[in-house]
């Protein structure tokens, strides 16, 4: 493909090559990515043996100077989403696979790369029977979650995150100098080199969604039912980044603390039936102590991202003073 933008007609020739369909039926937008990278369409097919309709992600960077909702732009940041969108056409095209239906992704029919961009064309998920998208969660719903973090964490376990981030998660460390920068000084900053250190320094290491939040949930109409999407931060790491993450996007600040036991039990249940008796009990062990480091980890990213953001809460202060020197 060339360096010029892909003009709608283009990108539909492509998609019906792909597919074997005879034409386009219908196009329907669903969102656009983070500070106009691109969008992501529902396509309709014509005489498509393999499907009716499936989502196309097509991501066409604006170059430096765009900007974002939160006004983080320049350099590190425009970098980050490059690399981001590389990250996510290398998961598609040699990882996902791996998963099974205990840890659903959409099946990916192509990812094709060019010089500005990439284009993935995924499984309809709604068609697939997972249409739903939840804010607040049944408890059904939310053990479902935590179940599909589990299993997809046993099945990455000890692999090499290679074409992947190396450390997963967008507000890793490395990743933010910005926000750290900006970040108001005190023993949380001082800290941050050390938590990340511990996080890195575990034993115990998997691949990580890195985005877990639940908008990235597709919910089927039972409820034990659910798929994710987004993998642009996928890589290596501790897999308590991605429950506490998690936890944070659909639970209360109440309900974290009254449910926390709760929801650890449900994911390191899951977690051991996958693993294997050999490991378990060391694996649990150590994820369940740097469960309050995961979620200190993410509190020091929004203090410099939104100092004000609502996830500031009462709960998260908690767990940074667990693990502050």
């Amino acid at each position: 493909m060339t360096a010029e933008p892909m003009e709608q007609s283009q990108l539909h020739s492509f998609v019906c090559e792909i597919m074997q369909a005879t034409a386009v039926t219908a196009t329907e937008p669903i969102q656009s990515l983070w500070s106009g990278y691109g969008q992501i369409v529902r396509i309709g097919l014509q005489n498509s043996a393999s499907a009716a309709s499936v989502i196309v992600k097509h991501i066409e960077p604006p170059g430096l100077g765009a900007t974002n909702a939160r006004g983080w732009s320049g350099d590190v940041s425009h970098s980050r989403k490059l690399r981001s969108y590389e990250v996510e056409a290398n998961w598609y095209r040699d990882w996902s696979s791996q998963c099974n239906g205990l840890s659903r992704v959409p099946h990916c029919f192509a990812v094709e790369s060019f010089d500005r961009g990439h284009v993935f064309v995924l499984e309809d998920l709604d068609a697939s029977g997972f249409p739903h998208r939840c804010g607040r969660l049944s408890d059904s719903q939310l053990d479902a979650c935590l179940r599909w973090l589990a299993n997809f964490h046993a099945t990455f376990l000890n692999q090499s995150p290679e074409g992947l981030w190396q450390t997963g998660t967008y507000w890793h460390l490395d990743t933010r100098p910005d926000e750290l920068a900006v970040m108001q000084e005190g023993p949380l900053k001082q800290a941050a080199s050390l938590i990340d250190q511990r996080l890195s320094g575990c034993r115990f290491k998997t691949l990580i969604h890195g985005d877990a939040k639940v908008a990235n949930f597709c919910f089927g109409e039972a409820e034990q039912e659910v798929a994710a999407v987004d993998f642009q931060y996928v890589g290596g790491g501790c897999g308590m980044k991605d429950v506490a993450y998690f936890l944070g996007s659909c639970l209360s600040d109440e309900e974290c603390a009254r449910r926390e036991d709760q929801c650890l039990a449900v994911y390191f249940e899951e977690l051991g039936t996958r693993v294997g008796s050999s490991i378990a009990e060391s694996l649990e062990q150590e994820w369940r102590r740097l469960f309050p480091w995961a979620w200190a980890d993410f509190h020091r990213f929004l203090c410099g991202w939104c100092a004000t953001h609502p996830k500031l809460t009462e709960y998260s202060r908690r767990m940074v003073q667990q693990v502050l020197p």
